[in-house]
Parts: C-alpha cells; sequence; structure tokens
C-alpha cells in the first residue's frame, strides 16, 4: 500500500517517459483523478480513465494515463514533475506568493478549499492553498 499517491503519481509517469511508453497504470483515488483532469486540460497528457485491472483474483479500479510524445524522437510533452509538498513538509502558499513555473510555461498544481486546481486559476481566483507539484 502507497501512503503518498501524488509521490507515486509523479515517480510512474516520470519512469514511463523515460521508456516511452504509451500508457501507465497509477493507483485511483480522487486526488489523482483530479490531477490527471488538470494534466488533459493543460496539455501534458493525452488522456485517462478508469480501468479494471485483475490481481492475484482480485479486481482493483486503476487510473490508466496515455501519455503524450512529439516528434518522431518521441520526446514527451512532460519535460519535468517535481512534488513540492510532501507528507513530511507540506508547503502552503498565499494568494500573494503563487509561484510562477518557468515564467508561464509551466504550471503548478494547487489543492485548495475549491478543489485541486492550477497556479492561474487560484491567481484569478485569489485563493492560495497547498502547492502539490510543478510540471514543465
Amino acid at each position: 500500500m502507497v501512503s503518498d499517491t501524488v509521490s507515486d503519481m509523479i515517480l510512474r509517469i516520470r519512469n514511463a517517459n523515460l521508456i516511452k511508453s504509451q500508457y501507465v497504470f497509477i493507483t485511483k483515488t480522487t486526488l489523482t483523478i483530479n490531477i490527471a483532469k488538470i494534466l488533459v486540460e493543460e496539455g501534458f497528457i493525452e488522456a485517462f480513465r478508469i480501468q479494471d485491472v485483475f490481481l492475484r483474483g482480485k479486481t482493483i479500479s486503476q487510473l490508466c494515463i496515455f501519455l503524450k510524445y512529439k516528434g518522431l524522437k518521441k520526446n514527451p510533452y512532460i519535460t519535468a514533475l517535481k512534488r513540492v509538498s510532501r507528507p513530511g513538509l507540506r508547503v502552503y502558499v498565499s494568494q500573494k506568493r503563487i509561484p510562477r513555473v518557468l515564467n508561464g510555461v509551466g504550471i503548478a498544481i494547487l489543492s485548495t478549499t475549491h478543489g485541486i486546481i492550477t497556479d492561474r486559476t487560484a491567481r484569478f481566483n485569489k485563493i492560495g492553498g497547498e502547492v502539490l507539484c510543478y510540471v514543465w
């Protein structure tokens, strides 16, 4: 059992990008589903779907993320994923201190009272929250 599903998700996507895999399976939670929705909206991944997987005689519902590549060399759209807030060290920001990732090229994903949102949406709505990760 994984205790930090966001770190597990980031690590699995990073490893799948390194071997240029078409898809990756991730533990399904509401948090990982919301992060996957943001990655699809921002164009970092192709799509995702919830899929039932048979493992050791049990049916487990998992999140299947389809990764996105560009060019003949299959360069991944996700250059880097960085976990910011973790269980041992939570990072909270106010509305005035929401970080810009590479001057707006990348995104920061925040957990707020309005749900899981990007840094641009948080700045527009003038709300702060916990910085989960950076994607560029």
